[in-house]
């Protein structure tokens, strides 16, 4: 364990990650090093060990951007690309605008434990297999996780992966609908990945969303990619970070 450490200690030389940042990038890597291939009842990690192969082959390499990439394959496939709707579901995700489960990326994850409290309740709205949220908990521990997604195979999914990061089961609520009729009441970070297009349905989720956060009292951090809420936040809400692909805002105790 302590070889391992070292190891990717000496290849993780981003530069734009703050201490802390890379700090919890070289965590997440030495996690997926040492866990075995993830439950997959449903077949949706096919290539899950190869690429763990090739990920471990890269930390005892010399190239660190080769170690990144690595990573980053065996992560965007352990995510998903596209999930597995039932015929019914795809038609709801596709009358509201809804996008295929995309990959958000290392940077919300690393980003995320510097503005995570252990009293801190969490949401994803459109969560997937909720992989970005349980690596947050991984992370950061907090009270709880709360995860929308309409793929009921998806949220089946992910409470397996959730037992493969070992994380109990009361810490992560996973709600299997439509994020039209979910409520960031309660959550104090808020993760989402442009669940819906702000047009038509969308346009009124959106507006709902941001008045039920108005409602709040406590502080409120909201990590968008793709972002296209700023629109609809009320002033209070400052945008604290953005890099064009996420944006940040928060908003302190009122």
């Amino acid at each position: 364990m302590h070889d391992l450490a070292h190891k990717l200690n000496a290849l993780v030389r981003t530069e734009d990650l703050s201490d802390h940042e890379r700090g919890w990038l070289i965590q997440l890597m030495h996690l997926f090093a040492e866990l075995p291939s993830p439950p997959d009842p449903f077949g949706l990690y096919p290539a899950y060990p190869a690429l763990k192969k090739a990920f471990l082959e890269s930390i005892n390499g010399q190239d660190s951007e080769d170690l990144e990439e690595s990573f980053l394959n065996l992560y965007c496939h352990l995510h998903g690309h596209e999930a597995p709707y039932t015929p019914e579901e795809r038609k709801r995700v596709d009358q509201t605008g809804g996008y295929w489960c995309h990959a958000g990326g290392l940077s919300p994850i690393i980003k995320a434990p510097a503005h995570i409290r252990p009293d801190t309740v969490s949401g994803d709205f459109g969560a997937g297999n909720g992989l970005q949220a349980l690596l947050m908990m991984k992370l950061s521990p907090h009270t709880k996780t709360i995860q929308i997604e309409i793929s009921s195979q998806m949220t089946e999914a992910g409470r397996h992966l959730q037992a493969w990061l070992g994380i109990e089961q009361a810490r992560v609520e996973w709600i299997t609908g439509d994020v039209l009729d979910a409520s960031p009441r309660d959550m104090d970070f808020i993760y989402l990945y442009r669940p819906v297009r702000p047009e038509g349905q969308g346009r009124t989720f959106y507006k709902k969303f941001a008045s039920e956060l108005s409602e709040s009292s406590k502080p409120i951090v909201i990590f968008s990619i793709a972002d296209c809420l700023q629109q609809f936040l009320p002033s209070q809400f400052k945008i604290f970070y953005t890099d064009g692909h996420l944006t940040c805002y928060r908003r302190g105790r009122r």
